[in-house]
């Protein structure tokens, strides 16, 4: 008997056999060229967050998904992508070094910013989904994964909902989310002068750790409001509940002042959101600044980069936890992408958003003792129903 590929098996069904995905017309099955006719943007403001959806048609039916979110500034990279899509419409979607090569590189040397880099990403999703779709084949397949099929993940802004901020609050609430499968949560530390945050955040770690025990890792975001000499304070003080991880501490912009805090913080440090490139990540890396490092895939360069970023970050034995807490598409892209890195370590996962992303993205994963899977469809795996999130949570600009 003959072998027969999935690809010829892929590509000799009828289109009625094979099982539909959001966003696309047809799957290929196949390696014909397809050529790049329109983009589709969406905008909606959920909660904090100004989502930014992307589709790039195709003429062969088949539709890439991609994700530009990008807080307070969803016009300008909407207005961004839209320039681009005059640079794209003809083209064929497969080679997507090559695209990403002539969009960050060939177009034009001013390439840096949070607006480019934001158009360059969801681009750069779109394509992985489209060549995924045409080959009948997961993100993480083409990439060579996965060598993780079910990743750790963290329940992030834990606290958002939370209408009491007292300690016995905390611990109530450390119980029912242990009970509800989560292994890691991340919560900001409290507001209030130097001694106040600090005695404040011990007071909660204490009620946590005394309600739920070592069954809750608990990470702590610091957003950027300490000096390298508040932050180690702080890191000092809370050390004896052992955190996950304290994350941006200080400043993002000066990595060299990274190294002497990460040297004497008993507790591991992360940071990396705002970083938007491999050679953004190096300075920090070189320094020994972070034990964990937290690439961004709508902010980084896509898939591709990100990909590039955790390479770089295991040379220097450093960990990677992705940065997320945008759209669906944002959170699978980062799956994909992260399941073949050997020095993944954990994800942030936007919990409350869990059953309205389910609802509108059949293929969208579930949480299961405290890890999320990998979706198993064509492409990134998903289809969205980005009008109607659109039309629940409709786009307000922000003032000025």
């Amino acid at each position: 008997m003959n072998p027969v590929s999935r690809r010829k098996l892929l590509g000799s069904l009828p289109a009625a056999a094979l099982p539909p995905f959001a966003g696309q017309a047809a799957v290929s099955g196949g390696s014909g060229k397809l050529k790049i006719t329109r983009f589709v943007t969406y905008k909606s403001s959920l909660r904090w967050r100004d989502l930014l959806f992307l589709e790039v048609h195709t003429d062969g039916g088949i539709v890439g998904l991609g994700e530009a979110t990008c807080h307070g500034r969803v016009d300008e990279v909407e207005a961004a992508l839209h320039l681009l899509e005059d640079r794209m419409a003809g083209l064929d979607p497969s080679g997507i070094e090559d695209h990403w090569d002539r969009i960050n590189y060939r177009l034009t040397r001013w390439r840096s910013g949070i607006v480019l880099t934001t158009v360059l990403s969801a681009m750069d999703i779109a394509l992985w989904d489209i060549e995924g779709k045409r080959l009948g084949a997961p993100v993480w397949r083409l990439l060579g994964g996965p060598i993780h099929r079910r990743m750790r993940a963290y329940y992030t802004h834990w606290n958002n909902t939370m209408t009491s901020r007292s300690p016995e609050a905390f611990a109530e609430r450390a119980v029912a989310t242990v009970e509800k499968g989560w292994t890691a949560v991340k919560f900001g530390v409290p507001e209030g002068n130097e001694r106040e945050r600090i005695d404040r955040t011990v007071a909660i770690l204490a009620a946590i750790r005394k309600a739920a025990g070592n069954r809750l890792d608990v990470g702590l975001e610091f957003a950027e409001r300490f000096t390298p000499r508040s932050a180690l304070a702080m890191a000092q003080a809370v050390a004896e509940y052992r955190p996950m991880f304290i994350e941006e501490p200080i400043q993002r912009e000066n990595s060299f002042a990274f190294g002497p805090l990460a040297a004497k913080s008993p507790v591991p440090i992360a940071t990396g959101e705002g970083l938007l490139s491999r050679h953004e990540f190096r300075p920090l890396l070189e320094v020994n600044g972070a034990s964990i490092i937290q690439p961004d895939v709508v902010k980084c360069g896509g898939i591709t980069e990100m990909r590039k970023i955790a390479n770089l970050a295991e040379v220097y034995n450093v960990e990677v936890a992705p940065h997320m807490c945008y759209g669906p598409v944002a959170h699978v892209a980062s799956l994909q992408a992260a399941c073949v890195w050997r020095n993944f370590f954990i994800h942030e996962w936007e919990a409350d958003d869990d059953a309205l992303f389910q609802e509108l993205t059949p293929g969208y994963p579930v949480m299961k003792g405290g890890t999320i899977g990998l979706p198993e469809g064509p492409g990134l795996g998903i289809s969205c129903n980005f009008a109607e999130i659109a039309r629940r949570y409709p786009y307000k600009r922000r003032p000025a």
